[in-house]
């Protein structure tokens, strides 16, 4: 996965220690198909995912990174959820607290491919079969935003 350029100066400074990072989860939709793509880092099934760069809005930061992971346009339609996730440590030791926003969106436009090298395929699932889905929480999160509550979800 591609590490912005700010969260590797941090960690010049910082090491390996926890970082705090607002993070975004697109689950784009395309009538009753979600969209999917499998990581090159780890070969796990997950949505469209990445890091919230400094000063950007997260919804803008959710539409970008379905240009840059599946390169499609879509449409952001509503905030689903918000969970502060459990401390992650990442293959090279690098420890991260991860404020997980969930959007719920429409696909727009273009034909799905892996544009970056972050998935090694991406593909459109039925929503009824997730059970490839790396985790419970993201098969969770799919399914908050694939619901019609308007409502956004907050864990407490």
């Amino acid at each position: 996965m591609a590490t912005p350029d700010y969260v590797l100066r941090l960690r010049k400074h910082i090491g390996h220690a926890p970082l705090v990072l607002i993070g975004v989860t697109a689950v784009i939709l395309r009538d009753d198909l979600v969209l999917l793509g499998r990581r090159a880092d780890t070969g796990d099934l997950t949505p469209v995912t990445g890091i919230v760069d400094p000063g950007e809005e997260p919804a803008v930061a959710a539409r970008r990174e379905a240009a840059e992971e599946a390169g499609i346009d879509i449409e952001v339609e509503r905030l689903a959820r918000v969970r502060q996730l459990p401390r992650s440590t990442h293959v090279n030791g690098d420890q991260v607290d991860y404020l997980d926003l969930t959007f719920r969106c429409r696909w727009v436009d273009g034909e799905i491919y892996p544009a970056d090298g972050e998935f090694t395929e991406v593909q459109w699932r039925h929503l009824d079969d997730l059970g490839e889905v790396a985790s419970d929480d993201l098969r969770a999160r799919i399914a908050v935003a694939a619901t019609d509550e308007p409502r956004t979800v907050f864990h407490r």
